[in-house]
């Protein structure tokens, strides 16, 4: 069975079946459409690639092989089952290390890791991804990473983290295999597992792992046996916007009446983030120690 491609030149468009014989030239640009049969050679399919202009190749036939999908899920499975469950974040690659949010995503990534003792989990990548990183490094707690190739619209020069060991990430190919790690990292298999599912500041990307993962605890289908926390961390009104459009869904009867709101807990700032995280895990107050330097954001805390 074949496949169906179509190529454009101007108003002409170029139908091909793959492993027939035959394409088909149709113009578009009059109202009665003109088909000139085109005879191609009867020679075997062959592997395609298309580079872009890009510093990577992908390979097409690459994807039509569940079986390179099940392996790279599998991987990310065993690193999971190494490092560990912990916190996901999500969140811009975009924020340099010269922004405010960077400054309190490294706060926050620094005071879960010491409040929950866990691993922290990100997309391996630059930006607010990196802050988590670093913050949960600061506390001397374990990290891991799922990284992709192509991050804020580039391709990376290196499927290489710059400065975590290689066997604390994995570089995926595939997107699916991806977000199936960042949710497994993030569930709770039984009442010792302190886990949760922090959306920073982000992009189309990170809107789309935050809607999926919505999705999932609102299905009932994350596969935690146990409840996971999604924070949703609205640093200077960032998602006051997107909560706003999310309130006329409820007005037009897309969604039922208080239903997001039970789904995650909207933060301000990491004091509130800290505070529901200790409340709902049942910790001591006084178990993390960041204090007066949450108070301010835009201060760098050595």
């Amino acid at each position: 069975m074949g496949f169906s491609a179509a190529v454009s030149f101007g108003p002409l468009n170029l139908y091909r079946i793959c492993h027939h014989k035959s394409a088909n030239l149709v113009n578009f640009g009059q109202r009665e459409g003109h088909a000139m049969n085109l005879k191609l050679s009867n020679s075997r399919p062959r592997l395609r690639s298309i580079s872009c202009c890009k510093p990577e190749v992908f390979e097409f036939e690459e994807r039509t092989s569940p079986n390179e999908v099940k392996k790279e899920i599998e991987r990310c499975y065993e690193l999971i089952h190494r490092l560990g469950r912990g916190v996901v974040y999500l969140g811009s690659s975009r924020m340099g290390s010269n922004h405010p949010h960077y400054l309190q995503a490294l706060e926050l990534g620094r005071e879960i890791a010491s409040l929950l003792d866990c691993t922290s989990w990100t997309g391996a990548g630059p930006g607010l991804m990196d802050a988590a990183i670093k913050g949960a490094l600061q506390a001397g707690k374990p990290v891991g990473g799922f990284k992709i190739g192509k991050e804020a619209g580039e391709w990376t020069a290196t499927n290489f983290h710059p400065y975590l060991p290689s066997e604390n990430y994995l570089t995926c190919r595939f997107f699916s295999a991806r977000k199936h790690g960042l949710v497994d990292a993030a569930v709770r298999s039984n009442s010792s597992d302190r886990t949760a599912v922090v959306s920073l500041p982000g992009g189309i990307g990170t809107l789309d792992e935050v809607f999926e993962i919505l999705a999932l605890i609102q299905l009932q289908r994350i596969g935690s046996e146990l409840p996971v926390p999604f924070l949703l961390m609205n640093y200077d009104s960032f998602y006051s916007k997107l909560l706003e459009f999310l309130d006329d869904c409820e007005h037009w009867g897309t969604v039922a009446k208080g239903e997001v709101s039970s789904l995650w807990k909207v933060c301000n700032n990491n004091l509130e983030a800290l505070a529901y995280l200790e409340e709902f895990y049942d910790l001591p107050t006084d178990k993390f120690r960041g204090g007066d330097s949450l108070r301010h954001p835009y201060r760098t805390v050595s």
